[in-house]
């Protein structure tokens, strides 16, 4: 008896619970993908802005040691400086890895991978691209990474 082999014909990387997405599902129109670029330029400006205002705050907090106004007179404002400064620096790192969230996805824009989901090859829906545009992971894929 002949082994009958199974046909992977039409799987993204041969295995059959992740079938390839068909070509129409995946592309998005030039039109669609000259939008999410634009929206991630806008976005990708936005942070740098932030991130920028973030650096001249925090460092010129520290720097302002000859003007005596600026420095706090009770240990609570010390606190509140110090607190301060550690929130500033985590939003910016936040913010940093949005940047490169973004950087990654302008580039899945030039090489014609954007949209397409890095785990399963699916297409990532429109609603979620409209919603986080440097999305790499369809909404199944991410649940799974998040661990829900």
């Amino acid at each position: 008896m002949a082994k009958k082999s199974d046909d992977k014909k039409g799987f993204a990387d041969g295995k059959k619970d992740k079938p390839a997405p068909p070509k129409s599902e995946l592309l998005l129109s030039s039109h669609e993908l000259r939008q999410f670029r634009a929206l991630l330029l806008y976005r990708r400006r936005q942070l740098l802005g932030d991130v920028s205002m973030m650096e001249d705050e925090a460092l010129k907090k520290g720097s302002d040691s000859g003007d005596l106004s600026s420095l706090p007179l009770h240990i609570a404002d010390q606190g509140t400086d110090s607190f301060e400064q550690d929130m500033t620096l985590g939003l910016m790192e936040t913010e940093s890895d949005e940047l490169r969230e973004i950087e990654e996805a302008l580039r899945r824009i030039k090489d014609s991978r954007f949209g397409a989901c890095e785990n399963c090859s699916k297409a990532i829906p429109k609603a979620r691209l409209k919603a986080i545009p440097f999305a790499r992971l369809c909404v199944v894929c991410k649940r799974k990474e998040d661990g829900e």
